[in-house]
């Protein structure tokens, strides 16, 4: 086992020009079910978008399609997310209702605010209103595999989006940075009267790229030129390969960034390289799961598992940003919400999605590992940094203004390990480290313990991870 890690300068991101654009997390589902309650909107903007918290700079609001108002498919209580547009039948008129998804925009109001300078808003859709759809649900087609929008609506959805994305940027002075229509498009998950959430299939090629042209239409026929146009928010990198080879060359003049989600990790690298080649922008805008690392780690299992995962999309894809899906993924309540049962929470000894958990009875936000465990990242590499890749075990970012050095170190194994850290490609007018660490367990265990500085000489240092720890080093 090699125990010297060398932050070489060669080994920098060279993506978005190296400028690394943040961390974030998509706001629905949590957003729309705490965003009901003033006590838990203004927890959890503090927890997971302010200084004090995460620092998360990055929110992605989810336009709902909104379904059929007689369908009662969707059992989870966080994901019904109302549309903007509604049709009255008797009237056989449309309309739109700016109060309908307010949960979630009281959370976006309240966490842009506490993002400050640094807050990048993303406008995304899983699905058009149930209107124009071909099922008549926003869950997908009766048969996965088909697309579901109407074939005449493509340019009716586009309107939808840009019509949300102009109130959102213009009404509620909140700027949107950017837009994406598709969520995890050539896939079989979206079925019509699903359990779980709205989605839409989008044959790759002729589909996606038609909705593509459409939303960039729509958005710059609303004079929001500064606003970038984003696709395709895939599953997985190798499928979303697929789909960028099938964009048409219109396409690519008006894309201004690829998302891709890392469920699927096949071709990860490659999917990097290829977007290195083609000089666009990539973002990791999706993923987490309920796995562990360590050895006989209990709560840090999930925390270390989380840790590597950033580390592994990182140093693979080389994205200018990378956003958890949910950081509130369970929820517990006596009453429920929109007349279904809290999940409840899980065991935190085992994995489990998201980072932190809501009660709704107490209003309450509890944090988890994972919680300490992605502020280990995101207090310390941020936004202006360029990300220097090291190894499976190892994240680094230097800051070309300030000259700040930040070295993130996972030890997953039960026994402490010495590490050295050559920085000797970074001279540093300061000798002085600062060391930040995560382990054991919430009660008893560090959050983020600030441990004693010391100093180094000769470039290079060493230092004694802790089993099963997270440590950050920030030299100055």
């Amino acid at each position: 086992m090699n125990n010297t890690v060398k932050l070489c300068s060669d080994n920098t991101s060279k993506t978005n020009d190296g400028i690394f654009e943040g961390w974030g997390t998509s706001l629905c589902w949590w957003a729309h079910r705490v965003g009901y309650s003033p006590e838990l909107t203004e927890k959890s903007s503090e927890l997971f978008f302010s200084e004090k918290g995460l620092n998360l700079n990055i929110m992605r609001y989810n336009i709902g399609g909104g379904d059929d108002p007689t369908h009662k498919h969707i059992t989870r209580t966080d994901s019904i997310i109302p549309g903007w547009l509604n049709y009255d039948k008797n009237k056989n008129e449309y309309y739109y209702d700016y109060e309908a998804d307010s949960n979630q925009l009281n959370v976006l109001k309240c966490a842009y605010k506490s993002a400050g300078k640094d807050a990048l808003v993303e406008v995304f859709s899983n699905s058009p209103p149930y209107f124009m759809t071909k099922s008549g649900c926003t869950s997908g087609n009766t048969d996965p595999n088909d697309n579901n929008l109407k074939d005449d609506c493509y340019e009716a959805f586009a309107r939808y989006i840009a019509h949300v994305t102009e109130y959102i940027n213009n009404k509620l002075n909140i700027n949107v940075y950017c837009v994406s229509p598709m969520n995890e498009p050539n896939t079989d998950y979206w079925g019509e009267f699903s359990p779980k959430q709205e989605g839409c299939h989008y044959d790759p090629g002729e589909s996606q790229n038609k909705i593509i042209i459409e939303t960039a239409k729509a958005i710059k026929g609303k004079g929001l030129n500064h606003i970038k146009i984003v696709a395709s928010d895939e599953t997985s990198t190798d499928k979303q390969i697929e789909e960028y080879n099938l964009y048409t060359d219109e396409v690519k003049k008006v894309l201004d960034r690829v998302n891709a989600h890392t469920y699927g990790t096949e071709k990860q690298e490659e999917l990097g390289q290829l977007m290195l080649k083609e000089k666009v922008n990539i973002w990791m805008s999706e993923t987490d799961w309920s796995d562990v690392a360590g050895e006989d780690a209990g709560q840090m299992g999930a925390a270390l598992w989380f840790s590597k995962k950033i580390i592994s999309d990182i140093n693979a894809l080389s994205p200018s940003a990378w956003v958890i899906w949910l950081v509130i993924d369970h929820h517990r309540s006596k009453d429920g919400f929109m007349g279904n049962v809290d999940s409840g929470f899980p065991s935190t000894d085992n994995g489990y999605w998201g980072v932190a958990f809501a009660d709704h009875d107490t209003k309450e936000i509890l944090l988890s590992k994972k919680y300490y465990a992605f502020g280990q990242f995101s207090r310390y590499i941020r936004p202006g940094d360029t990300i220097i890749h090291c190894d499976s075990n190892t994240l680094g970012a230097v800051n070309n203004e300030n000259g700040k050095l930040t070295i993130v170190a996972v030890n997953d194994k039960k026994e402490d390990i010495i590490k050295t850290f050559d920085v000797s490609d970074y001279k540093s007018t300061t000798s002085k480290v600062q060391i930040i660490r995560t382990s054991g367990t919430l009660e008893e265990g560090e959050n983020w313990s600030e441990l004693p500085c010391f100093e180094f000489n000769n470039g290079s240092f060493n230092y004694t991870l802790k089993s099963n720890s997270i440590t950050t080093f920030v030299i100055k």
